[in-house]
């Protein structure tokens, strides 16, 4: 039965990642929002930097409160494990590519979280939400679209993604004795499951306030480790660039087998990484209590370098940068990508090395699981079309609890394969659909470049960009 499915799932997946689909989808409207957009991820990352301090409204959720939320779901076990797979299966160069999908991605994160706050909605209790399904309804009258996209988030970060997290974790214990295939995967299962519960079953309130504190703590904490070990290894950091420069530009190899080659891996791990385009990180922006909705695109796409260009960085450099060979790790039932980290940090730190990436992992899943599973709830709502009740939600999050024990008794090409189908399919239905709304989010940015240079706090008013009447709360 899972054979089936994961080959069924798998068949989708070869057909969503050939070239001329989402990895064209994917890098050619990043390019072409970041051109439209004045490449505002150089031009304007020091604003990025300064905007995140912007205090809310009393009760509201702050801007730097709904970028640890984003930065929860895209800063977790794909940082790790999706960096090491990356490296195993499509080479050195995989890494290039991972860099260019995050610099174009971060105009695709600023548009549609910018798109997010001009088409947010207040609830009864003073706070927002919103999200790609709210400006498909909104903005593009296809309400009908925004269900589809909905079903697609809670199926990817409910099921898919978190199933992945559950399973990546468990299998960084691997590498210890009291491992017993079977045993010691159940057990892990359980435990995350338990805690996940805890904290989703207290509400969103909850998510926010936990992954406020965690993010940054372990996020420091990771490239902290990553410098040191670059400073022990030094000599070969020259190597290491040939190698990454060479792969990336082997257009004859790439070519030869695109599947296996390492742009489709560079593209496929950054994507599941930053998430830049899938429409996930809207859902989190939407609820930041900004004086201007240009404040929190400058936010997410913020997020997005934070996720690739710093974390994902590091998990590359501290591996390629030891002189341990990912080679080794590309076994016939699928790529050890646990085993290489965790090898890579021993041939550093010796025994240290190992136990640490097991509780990074941990770590860095538990701040995965609730931030995926976050922008869920609102996802359930849209579709029913009324607010979800306490009945409901209850079991949904009780659905959530199993999914991530289930994940971590899986097989690694079932998680893998969904995972990579899912975000397949958000992109082929949200990129579009920013590419389509997009002058409207780049008014919204001149009209914040307009305010800057008058040298006021920007404050954002519909009418200013000719959208009086279509938005419910900047009106």
């Amino acid at each position: 039965m899972l054979n089936a499915i994961d080959n069924g799932v798998l068949a989708v997946s070869n057909i969503l990642y050939q070239p001329w689909f989402v990895p064209l989808i994917l890098i050619v409207g990043g390019i072409y929002l970041t051109v439209r957009c004045g490449f505002l991820q150089v031009g304007m990352f020091r604003e990025a930097c300064m905007v995140i301090s912007e205090k809310p409204h009393e009760g509201g959720v702050s801007s730097f409160g709904a970028l640890m939320v984003s930065t929860a779901s895209r800063v977790g076990t794909g940082n790790i494990i999706g960096v090491s797979t990356a490296i195993i299966c499509g080479g050195p160069g995989a890494i290039f590519w991972m860099w260019v999908t995050a610099f174009f991605g971060g105009a695709s994160a600023f548009v549609e979280s910018t798109l997010a706050q001009i088409y947010k909605r207040r609830d009864d209790d003073g706070t927002f939400k919103g999200g790609p399904a709210f400006y498909m309804r909104d903005a593009l009258g296809q309400r009908w679209l925004g269900v589809i996209f909905s079903i697609l988030i809670i199926f990817t970060y409910m099921v898919g993604y978190n199933m992945l997290a559950a399973y990546n974790t468990q299998s960084t214990f691997a590498a210890f004795s009291f491992y017993k295939e079977g045993v010691t995967p159940a057990i892990i299962g359980v435990v995350m499951a338990v805690l996940f519960g805890v904290i989703v079953l207290g509400g969103a309130k909850r998510l926010i306030h936990v992954t406020e504190v965690l993010v940054p703590v372990m996020g420091i904490m990771y490239v902290l480790v990553s410098l040191i070990v670059l400073v022990i290894n030094i000599p070969n950091l020259g190597h290491m660039f040939g190698m990454i420069f060479s792969s990336a530009f082997d257009f004859e190899a790439i070519f030869g087998g695109f599947a296996g080659s390492c742009i489709m891996y560079g593209v496929k791990r950054g994507l599941y990484s930053n998430e830049a385009g899938m429409g996930s990180a809207p859902n989190a922006a939407a609820r930041a209590d900004v004086s201007h909705p240009a404040k929190q695109g400058l936010v997410q796409m913020l997020s997005v370098f934070i996720d690739t260009l710093l974390i994902c960085t590091a998990t590359a450099f501290m591996c390629m940068s030891t002189k341990v060979d990912a080679n080794v790790y590309n076994l016939d039932d699928g790529p050890n990508a646990a085993g290489y980290v965790q090898d890579s940090l021993a041939s550093v730190f010796g025994a240290f090395g190992p136990a640490f990436i097991a509780i990074a992992m941990c770590l860095f899943a538990f701040t995965t699981l609730i931030g995926n599973y976050s922008y869920c709830e609102g996802c359930y709502e849209f579709i029913i079309g009324r607010e979800a009740s306490k009945g409901e939600l209850t079991v949904m999050r009780i659905i959530a609890a199993l999914l991530v024990f289930v994940g971590a008794i899986a097989s690694a090409g079932l998680v893998w394969d969904i995972a990579d189908m899912m975000q397949g399919l958000m992109v082929v239905t949200n990129v579009p659909t920013i590419i389509i709304l997009g002058s409207i989010a780049f008014k919204c940015l001149d009209d914040y470049k307009k305010q800057m240079k008058q040298g006021i706090n920007p404050i954002f008013k519909a009418e200013s960009i000719g959208l009086k009447g279509k938005t419910d709360h900047w009106n």
